[in-house]
């Protein structure tokens, strides 16, 4: 055999999401690229601000000694200020450059926090629909994700939380703006989840961690901001990167961010750090760590997401699709119109459109659209989803 056996049947269970980016290849090839539309990667289709380059250029241009050396394992010192300065900018506790990692993009900084806090065995709690990679990141830990459902508009469901909780419970995992959802969480369930948290972590004698991963933070639509979960819970961490509000995601390059009054706090930084070494990562590119300490305030036009969400949720609730409009990111997460979702994406197919379905998030009879692309392909595109909710 040439790989083990749990990679084989992880290969198996890999990521729906990839699986249509290769059909879409595939079809491209067939059709050409111009007659397939192609909705199943968050890809952000976006160009870096005008500010990236002139930084790039002028950060390649100097060739003081040592600009391409290691660093400490953390990041550079001035990254890392230039980083809490930013999130002192928001958020209620202050940081300083020892809560912070730099990490090769929020997978990475996510796998290093679970790394941390993770005894094998241990559970993390999940509201779904989610990002099904986070299985891989656990069991990349010998840990356990322990999935709940939230309300019908994806809000969290603070009492199904506290009915998963075990005294193996660790941590929960939560993801706003969320993918595939676009659902924001609002500063009053973060807050009813803090009281949940609290009170088992009083129950059980050990913090209940939070994780936030954050990297459509600043994505977001009609003048909703992303409440800080530092404001309301201690124990807590925030993972993100500047792939999708820079358009920057070949450039692996985010942070970990842990709460300033976490306890035992000495020994999550230390572990933090000590992570980021031995799951070889050592640090996160010296260049982009350079760069993004410059970029703290950019972002994309987020205004041309905004158009493109209104594009899709005109025109599929025209035709009769049932949705709730997404507050953030860039996916659009529909119902089916029948309960298998996997057979209505199947559809879509054949109209040479390529979605997601949402039994791949942990949400059956859903399907997942990332409009991180063209006005054009969403217009060519719409002709095809209403053709398909016809036949149903």
């Amino acid at each position: 055999m040439s790989v083990s056996e749990k990679i084989r049947v992880s290969i198996e269970k890999s990521s729906w999401i990839r699986k249509m980016f290769e059909e879409g290849g595939k079809r491209k090839a067939k059709y050409g690229a111009e007659n397939v539309f192609d909705f199943s990667l968050g890809n952000p289709n976006l160009e870096p601000p005008p500010k990236f380059n002139q930084i790039l250029q002028k950060l390649v241009a100097d060739t003081a000694s040592g600009q391409h050396a290691y660093m400490p394992n953390a990041g550079f010192v001035e990254t890392r200020q230039a980083v809490a300065d930013y999130l002192n900018t928001f958020n209620m506790p202050k940081f300083t450059p020892d809560e912070i990692v730099m990490t090769v993009g929020a997978g990475g900084a996510l796998n290093v926090v679970l790394k941390t806090v993770l005894n094998p065995g241990e559970e993390v709690i999940i509201p779904k629909p989610y990002f099904v990679e986070y299985n891989f990141y656990l069991d990349n830990h010998q840990a356990v994700p322990r999935l709940v459902s939230t309300k019908p508009d994806f809000s969290l469901d603070c009492d199904a939380i506290s009915e998963a909780m075990t005294e193996k419970t660790r941590a929960i995992l939560i993801d706003s703006p969320n993918n595939p959802t676009g659902n924001v969480y609002g500063e009053e369930e973060l807050k009813e989840l803090a009281g949940v948290l609290s009170h088992f972590s009083e129950k059980f004698g050990q913090p209940i961690y939070l994780i936030s991963d954050e990297p459509y933070r600043r994505i977001t639509y009609d003048g909703i901001t992303v409440p800080s979960i530092f404001n309301v819970y201690n124990e807590s961490f925030v993972v993100t990167s500047f792939s999708k509000d820079l358009s920057l995601p070949g450039e692996r390059i985010g942070y970990a961010a842990a709460h300033p009054d976490i306890s035992d706090k000495g020994m999550i930084l230390a572990g933090m750090v000590l992570c980021n070494r031995v799951l070889g990562y050592v640090n996160a590119p010296a260049l982009m760590q350079r760069a993004v300490s410059h970029l703290l305030e950019e972002s994309v036009d987020i205004s041309i997401y905004q158009k493109r969400r209104d594009m899709l949720c005109d025109g599929l609730a025209s035709f009769g699709y049932d949705f709730v409009k997404p507050q953030g990111a860039f996916y659009l997460f529909p119902k089916t119109p029948i309960e298998d979702d996997v057979a209505f994406v199947g559809a879509l197919q054949e109209e040479n459109i390529l979605t997601v379905p949402g039994s791949g998030f942990g949400g059956p009879g859903h399907f997942r659209i990332a409009y991180c692309v063209s006005d054009e392909t969403i217009e060519k595109a719409l002709p095809g989803f209403e053709r398909v909710m016809k036949k149903y």
